[in-house]
């Protein structure tokens, strides 16, 4: 079992940080940076996917699922990959600093490792020089090693297909919204067992959804379990929140679903 406890990674101690402006020839507004046509990037507020760690002159690709967001009250979250950490955030225009990095402690397999040490080890180096460009991301160490991101917004409820991963039913099982007219939706795709399709009314946060309309058929026990429950959503209004690419259907008696957008 892996072991999930906290342990420090690095502390930095405080350091001046140089502004970019002096590089670039520009202010920048807190929590954002300039482009190069000269529109201001937010980089804070931002789900960023780290997509590679330059160190040393090597580029190497960052395994699905890192990522890194940068908050206005001066914390960090992410993911190296296989561990999370969280951080101390200092943001401003095109400078940015992490300290006091802490992370979960899985034990990662082989290259998984070595890799996140140094994207560790880069994006708690010190100052870091941010220039955010049409949703990428690039942070630049002192030393010249680089971290390389972009934005990931939101799936769309609309038009995605989403995978029902809990309860579990070995991936059989799948919904989809499209849209009617309006806030009207149709919902189609498969309990685990069973195909269904329903009328739905999508609001802010919210689902109403109609009366489940199935076929018949009878499969091994746990997928009809899993399929009773994932009945139990409809003809009721259930509340609804995406995240990235994971969708949670909740009912009003706190019964939860939640799916991830194919790719």
């Amino acid at each position: 079992m892996y072991r999930q406890k906290q342990r420090t990674i690095m502390t930095v101690a405080a350091a001046a940080l140089v502004p970019l402006a002096a590089a670039c020839g520009g202010e920048h507004a807190a929590g954002g940076s300039t482009s190069a046509d000269g529109e201001a990037q937010e980089v804070t507020g931002v789900h960023w996917a780290i997509d590679s760690v330059t160190t040393g002159g090597e580029r190497r690709q960052v395994p699905q699922g890192a990522h890194l967001t940068l908050t206005a009250d001066g914390t960090a979250e992410g993911s190296y990959g296989c561990n999370d950490f969280h951080a101390k955030a200092s943001v401003d225009g095109g400078r940015v600093r992490l300290s006091d990095a802490r992370s979960t402690e899985i034990a990662c397999a082989g290259r998984s490792a070595d890799l996140e040490k140094s994207l560790a080890r880069a994006l708690t180096a010190g100052p870091l020089t941010a220039k955010a460009d049409h949703g990428r991301l690039t942070l630049t160490t002192a030393d010249g090693d680089t971290v390389r991101l972009s934005e990931r917004r939101d799936a769309p409820l609309h038009g995605t297909t989403w995978t029902v991963t809990s309860p579990g039913t070995a991936g059989r099982a799948h919904l989809a919204f499209d849209r009617s007219a309006g806030n009207t939706a149709t919902v189609t795709g498969r309990l685990g067992c069973n195909r269904v399709t329903a009328r739905a009314t999508v609001g802010d946060g919210h689902i109403t959804l109609g009366p489940a309309t199935t076929t018949r058929m009878m499969c091994e026990d746990s997928l009809m379990d899993a399929e009773k429950r994932l009945t139990g959503l409809f003809d009721q209004r259930i509340e609804y929140r995406i995240d990235q690419r994971t969708l949670t259907l909740t009912s009003a008696n706190g019964e939860t679903v939640r799916a991830v957008a194919e790719r």
